[in-house]
């Protein structure tokens, strides 16, 4: 592409829809992490859900802005008094629709 062609110098829209995908393993579960989560998500204007998984770990799946969902990360690897918090994995993707809310999951 030549240098002044507009896709050569197009960037990212920062109010693009992206998704992350993230699951946290530790003392996460009987401890109000889901609603602390279901808080944090609600504040940042996310969609999504948050689950406990029968392996002991929590999934949370959210939709909007990426410097939201960043900031939503920074929550999950704090997460509430009484939880432990030992990892994060988070995988983040493009989105095209956004829930209109976020939620515990079953």
């Amino acid at each position: 592409m030549p240098p002044g062609d507009a896709m050569h110098n197009a960037r990212p829209d920062p109010e693009a829809l992206r998704r992350v995908e993230a699951r946290v393993h530790g003392r996460v579960q009987g401890v109000g992490y889901r609603a602390f989560v279901v808080s944090r998500a609600r504040g940042l204007g996310l969609g999504g859900y948050v689950r406990n998984c029968r392996d002991g770990t929590v999934e949370v799946v959210a939709v909007g802005e990426e410097s939201d969902l960043e900031e939503l990360v920074r929550h999950l690897q704090r997460g509430p008094l009484g939880s432990r918090v030992d990892r994060v994995e988070t995988r983040f993707g493009d989105e095209q629709v956004k829930p209109p809310l976020f939620e515990v999951g079953r």
